[in-house]
C-alpha cells in the first residue's frame, strides 16, 4: 500500500501508525508513531480489589490520553487508511490491535474530519459481544469498504454488519513490486532433487477455534513427521520454513520428533536455514519447487512466485485464498488432517504440476489488475478536488495514514 500510494500521490506525506515504531520509520523512511501508547511499566497486585482500584484510578485516565494522542496524530491528516491484515478479530484481545484499538482510531479519525478508508481487510473470528459491537462500528464509519475475499464479507453479514455493497478485492500483497517477486524466480531443476518446501506454523489457538486444545497440534506435527517421510522416500529433498519468528519454537519441536521417530537422511536432505526478513522468505520459498504451507503468509508467496501447493487451513482466509485461485481441492483442514489424504492431494499435484501453474499465473495477473482499480478508487477518495492521482499536489499535505 504504501509503496504504490507513494507512486500515485508523489506529494503526499505518510504516517504509520503502528506496532514497533522505530523500526517501522527506519525501514521505509516514513514518520510512525505507537498504535497504543504506553504509559509507565504495566504492574499488577495479587489482590483482585487492589487489581480494579488501580484500573479505575489509572487506567481511564491514560485511556483518555491515547484519545488525545491519537487526535494529536490525525488533526492535521486527510486519511486513515486501514491496508489488509486481519485487524477484525478478537481471538487475542479486545485491546493491543484488537478490536477496540480499531474502533479508538476508526472514531477518532471521524472526529478530526479524515476520510476512513478499509482496503483487503480480513475479518474474524469475533467471539464477543463487545469485539462485534465495536468491529461493526467501526466499520459504519468508513468512506470505503473492501474486503480481501469472500469469506471475510460472509462473516461480517452473518454478525449484523450490511456489507452487500462492499467490493471484495485481493490481498494486497499481489501489488508487490515485481523486483521484490524476482527473489522467488524458477530456477532449472535439471540434474537435482526437487525440493519440497515444508510451511511450519505455531498452533493457531482460538484463532481457528474457540475453544482450542493441544490435540491438534500433535496431529498436525505427526502427520507431516510421516509426509517427510514419505517425500525422503520418493527422493524430494524438504525445506522447513516459516512465515513467523513465533514459528521458530515449531520448528525445533518438528525436528525433535524427526530425530524421535528416526528419520534418516543423507546430509542436506532436509533444510533448514534462518531467516531474518521478508525478503529471505521470499527467497526460501523460492528456493522450492512444490509447497505445502500452513501459515497464511507463506501461502500467500507460494502463489505470488507461482509455486504448486497444498495448503494446510487454519482459518477461512487460507481456504479462501486456495478458492480464488483455483486449488480448492489442494487444500486440508488443520482440524481433520489427515497423512494418507496429504500425500493423495500431492501425488495429483505432482501430475497436474503445468496446468496448475498456468492457472495460479492467470489469475495472480488478474489479482493485480482487481487492485490497480482499486488504488484507483483509494485516490481519488484522498485526493481533494478531482486532482489527477499522478500529478505531484500543489503543496505538500499530510495524507493517508497507513495501519500496520
Amino acid at each position: 500500500m504504501l509503496c504504490r500510494l507513494r507512486q500515485l500521490a508523489p506529494g503526499a506525506e505518510f504516517t504509520c501508525i503502528c506496532t514497533g515504531p522505530e523500526i517501522v520509520a527506519a525501514d521505509y523512511g516514513i514518520t510512525a508513531v505507537p498504535s497504543r501508547s504506553r504509559v509507565g511499566k504495566p504492574w499488577r497486585f495479587h489482590n483482585p480489589l487492589a487489581n480494579l482500584a488501580r484500573r479505575l484510578l489509572l487506567g481511564i485516565p491514560i485511556e483518555f490520553y491515547r484519545w488525545l494522542k491519537g487526535f494529536e496524530t490525525l488533526r492535521r491528516t486527510d486519511a486513515l487508511v486501514v491496508p489488509g491484515t486481519g485487524l477484525l478479530t478478537d481471538a487475542y484481545t479486545l485491546f493491543n490491535w484488537g478490536p477496540y484499538d480499531m474502533f479508538r482510531w476508526s472514531v477518532t479519525a471521524k472526529l478530526c474530519g479524515c476520510k476512513l478508508l478499509f482496503a483487503s481487510v480480513g475479518a474474524g473470528p469475533l467471539y464477543s459481544r463487545a469485539g462485534r459491537f465495536l468491529v461493526r462500528t467501526a466499520l459504519s464509519l468508513a468512506d470505503f469498504r473492501s474486503y480481501r475475499d469472500y469469506s471475510s464479507k460472509r462473516y461480517l453479514e452473518g454478525i449484523g454488519f450490511r456489507a452487500d455493497n462492499d467490493p471484495v478485492c485481493p490481498d494486497l500483497a499481489f501489488s508487490l513490486p515485481q523486483v521484490a517477486m524476482a527473489l522467488g524466480h524458477d530456477r532449472n531443476s535439471k540434474g537435482r532433487r526437487l525440493v519440497v518446501g515444508l510451511g511450519l506454523m505455531e498452533y493457531a489457538g482460538k484463532y481457528s477455534v474457540e475453544r482450542p486444545t493441544g490435540a491438534v497440534q500433535a496431529v498436525y506435527l505427526e502427520t507431516l513427521v510421516e509426509f517427510v517421510k514419505w517425500l525422503l522416500a520418493r527422493e524430494y529433498n524438504v525445506r522447513l520454513l516459516i512465515g513467523d519468528l513465533l514459528d521458530v519454537p515449531v520448528t525445533q519441536a518438528f525436528k525433535g520428533l524427526l530425530k524421535e521417530r528416526s528419520v534418516t537422511q543423507e546430509a542436506g536432505r532436509i533444510i533448514d536455514e534462518p531467516v531474518k526478513s521478508f525478503e529471505e522468505v521470499l527467497a526460501q520459498v523460492g528456493a522450492t519447487d512444490f509447497m505445502v504451507a500452513t501459515r497464511f503468509h507463506n501461502v500467500l508467496f507460494s502463489v505470488l512466485l507461482n509455486k504448486p501447493l497444498i495448503s494446510i487451513s487454519f482459518h477461512h482466509k487460507c481456504a479462501s485464498l486456495m478458492r480464488q485461485m483455483g486449488l480448492s481441492d489442494y487444500c486440508q483442514d488443520i482440524n481433520s488432517l489427515s497423512a494418507d489424504r496429504l500425500i493423495k492431494h500431492f501425488c495429483r499435484l505432482e501430475m497436474n504440476v503445468a496446468a496448475v501453474k498456468q492457472m495460479i499465473a492467470a489469475r495472480v495477473d488478474a489479482c493485480r489488475a482487481s487492485l490497480e482499480e482499486q488504488y484507483g478508487v483509494i485516490v481519488s477518495h484522498i485526493c481533494p478536488g478531482g486532482e489527477q492521482p499522478t500529478a505531484p499536489a500543489a503543496e505538500t499535505r499530510q495524507a493517508p495514514t497507513a495501519i500496520s
